[in-house]
């Protein structure tokens, strides 16, 4: 008898989503470990702001260059070996940067954490779609992307508080210390799979599976999604801290960065529309979550501060949401079109890292040359772009009924 899944109210239902809802705390923590202290790293080693900010997409360009690698490979020797090494591995690389000597090693030290973590991020949606109830699926990857949006907020609003009293080190160090606290309750939690199939085929059948990722036109859409608004959320986020170090609000590291206390909404909004998505389908949705996010970056301009923290509130919770919808969407139409769920979300992992390695590092230029206002106009136009791939989506033929039927409506 084949595995149906686990449904709601099991024990193997709750173990599943508290261990990735732990994992996703761990993985966002660390990758972002360094985004709230960017101002003080640029004093520290002598950088400028878009110099800084390579601490970052130093981590992201790790994760999107091993999920090339990963992807594939998680198809052939399954999802929780690689999920549990991958969390380790990046808490030991998180304790190292904290002692880096010199700037080179710390960015080494991040690129390495990023190829760490690719190994849990790239097969996180695939493990649920294959352990969960169909019916439950929206809900529970909802749930897992706002583990992802309480690691950011959790992580910077620590790194940051701690930096404020005893330096970027202590900072990025406690950060790792979290992720430490998380692997284990993932080792201790995580069910191994039940509902994973080793693809066949040898190398044929995995050209023909990379063939149909890499080439259908509503995972293509997906992919391009994923870029342009991570990159835009990425590049709000860089260059933040810098904005509120300025005048006219002066604000100290620690302070600016009670900010990120909104990623507890980008946790709501997640979840809401993944209840949504079980409910209306993701063609519906994901445009409606980049309107949201749009409108909260067009507040930002203003400039009393409390305007502007509910601007990236808004834009938090907008972002967070069309994450999560597009990130199920991938595992979901790759497994109807040719049953490589992982391969897809490695893909859509990529172009999501990518868009912030490269929009992340320019927003440093952009606020350099032009203020607040110029970082604004590149997000825009990010999000404005991503809005029209999500439009597109609409026009883009179902896949159901060519395979194992799928509960949500709009693969």
């Amino acid at each position: 008898m084949s595995f149906e899944g686990y449904r709601p109210g099991s024990a193997g239902y709750r173990r599943v989503t508290l261990s990735l809802f732990a994992a996703g705390v761990a993985t966002f923590a660390e990758l972002y470990s360094t985004q709230a202290v960017l101002p003080e790293l640029a004093a520290d080693f002598d950088l400028s702001p878009s110099g800084s900010a390579l601490s970052v997409s130093a981590a992201t360009l790790g994760i999107g260059i091993a999920l090339l690698v990963v992807g594939p490979l998680t198809e052939r020797v399954g999802r929780t070996p690689l999920m549990r090494a991958s969390l380790v591995a990046a808490s030991v690389v998180g304790i190292a940067c904290a002692l880096a000597p010199s700037w080179p090693v710390l960015l080494t030290l991040r690129f390495l954490q990023g190829l760490a973590l690719a190994g849990f991020s790239a097969v996180a949606l695939a493990y649920l779609r294959e352990e969960l109830d169909a019916g439950s699926q929206g809900r529970a990857a909802g749930l897992y992307i706002g583990g992802t949006a309480i690691g950011g907020m959790v992580g910077r609003l620590l790194s940051g508080g701690v930096a404020q009293v005893a330096g970027w080190r202590w900072a990025v160090g406690s950060v790792a210390a979290l992720g430490v606290v998380c692997t284990a309750l993932v080792l201790l939690s995580l069910p191994a799979s039940r509902g994973f199939r080793p693809s066949t085929g040898g190398l044929a059948g995995a050209w023909a599976r990379t063939r149909a990722v890499t080439t259908d036109p509503g995972l293509l859409l997906v992919y391009a999604v994923a870029a342009l608004a991570m990159g835009g959320f990425v590049a709000t986020y860089n260059t933040l801290g810098f904005r509120l170090a300025a005048s006219p609000y002066s604000l100290g590291i620690g302070v600016a960065s009670l900010v990120f206390l909104t990623y507890a909404l980008g946790s709501v909004g997640s979840t809401v529309a993944g209840v949504l998505v079980d409910r209306v389908g993701r063609r519906a949705v994901l445009p409606l979550c980049l309107v949201i996010a749009i409108g909260g970056l067009l507040l930002t301009l203003a400039e009393p501060l409390w305007v502007v923290v509910v601007g990236i509130a808004v834009q938090t919770v907008g972002f967070f949401a069309a994450h999560g919808v597009a990130s199920g969407w991938s595992s979901a139409r790759a497994a109807l079109l040719a049953g490589a769920p992982g391969q897809a979300a490695s893909l859509y992992l990529l172009a999501y890292y990518l868009g912030s390695s490269v929009f992340g590092t320019l927003s440093g230029v952009a606020w350099s040359r032009g203020g607040w206002d110029r970082v604004v106009t590149v997000v825009g136009v990010l999000f404005v772009a991503a809005l029209g791939c999500s439009m597109a989506l609409r026009r883009v033929p179902s896949l159901l009924g060519r395979s194992a039927p799928d509960l949500t409506t709009g693969h």
